[in-house]
C-alpha cells in the first residue's frame, strides 16, 4: 500500500511498532499518530458522514478532521497525540467492534 507522507531524511530516530486496523505499522520516536498512520497508508480514517476517506486537514488540532480510535474505544486526535509503543488504532469502520465506532 502507498502512503501519503514519505520519509526522506531521518534516520536517526528509534523505530517502534503500533497497530493500525489489525495490521503491524512502524513509528518513529516522537510521531503524532498522523504522522504515524500517513507513513504507512494513503488516508487517515473513514468519514463518519459518508463513505469517504479522510486525510485530516489542519494539523493543529481546530479543524476535527484527524479523529480516530483505539482499539478499547478511546476517540483521539491523531495530530496532536502522540504515537506509542503497541498502541493499535481504528480508522475504518468495518474494523471496528461494537461500541468502538460511533453509529450514526
Amino acid at each position: 500500500m502507498s502512503a501519503r507522507f514519505v520519509r526522506v531524511a531521518e534516520t536517526g530516530r528509534r523505530t517502534f511498532e503500533i497497530v493500525i486496523d489489525g495490521r503491524p505499522a512502524l513509528a518513529c520516536e516522537g510521531d503524532t499518530l498522523m504522522v504515524a498512520l500517513l507513513t504507512a497508508q494513503q488516508d487517515l480514517r473513514d468519514s463518519e458522514f459518508g463513505d469517504g476517506r479522510r486525510a485530516g486537514f489542519c494539523v493543529m488540532g481546530a479543524c476535527q478532521d484527524c479523529w480516530v480510535w483505539t482499539a478499547h474505544g478511546e476517540r483521539v486526535r491523531a495530530c496532536t497525540t502522540q504515537a506509542v509503543a503497541g498502541m493499535s488504532i481504528v480508522t475504518r469502520l468495518s474494523q471496528a467492534r461494537e461500541g468502538v465506532w460511533p453509529r450514526l
